[in-house]
């Protein structure tokens, strides 16, 4: 078990959801309702389980291999991202299921959630697989899959401040996404 690729499994996933999405009838308000429920659910829930998981490990695997400006970046640009497709998914929930506009947000959270999810897979998952041992990528996968299942009913959606966020990771605190990281300070290891 690889955390890279139970991300990737999360990624397919969302994208499946967002074409079943695409491919009911608008008349169906019933089914669409309850497929955006959950799908708006798992797209919290899988950016709080990298926020808490991932992209922590990420910055501590940069700064032991002195690529610390490299991962900074891309953990800033992935907690914009999640702040980005959290805005989308709040937009869908301002419009009446099924309408136009309905489509149109859902459509434009698609396109948000896909972008950050072709830039992790090129940047912070290849970056991760080159930079951590298989047994610290598996130890991840058990703890980001626990968090999963620990949290299933869903997360409460927190934007980030980016440079906030990797300042506290850093500095061997908790993330602003809260709940204690239990990784001790990074620039120690």
């Amino acid at each position: 078990m690889d955390i890279t690729q139970l991300i990737l499994d999360d990624h397919y996933e969302q994208r499946r959801l967002f074409a079943i999405l695409e491919q009911v009838d608008r008349a169906r308000v019933d089914v669409l309702s309850v497929l955006w429920a959950r799908l708006a659910s798992f797209l919290e829930l899988h950016a709080a389980a990298e926020e808490a998981i991932f992209y922590p490990e990420l910055l501590q695997v940069g700064i032991a291999t002195r690529r610390t400006a490299g991962v900074e970046a891309e953990t800033v640009d992935a907690i914009k991202d999640h702040n980005e497709i959290r805005d989308a998914v709040a937009e869908v929930a301002r419009h009446p299921v099924g309408s136009d506009d309905w489509f149109v947000a859902v459509a434009t959270a698609n396109q948000v959630n896909g972008d950050h999810m072709a830039e992790e897979e090129r940047e912070g998952l290849t970056d991760f697989r080159r930079l951590a041992g298989l047994q610290r990528r598996h130890d991840l996968a058990v703890s980001f899959a626990e968090f999963q299942a620990r949290n299933y009913t869903g997360v409460r959606p927190k934007d980030l401040d980016p440079g906030e966020y990797v300042r506290e990771v850093e500095e061997g605190g908790a993330p602003a996404a809260g709940g204690s990281l239990r990784i001790g300070s990074l620039r120690r290891r």
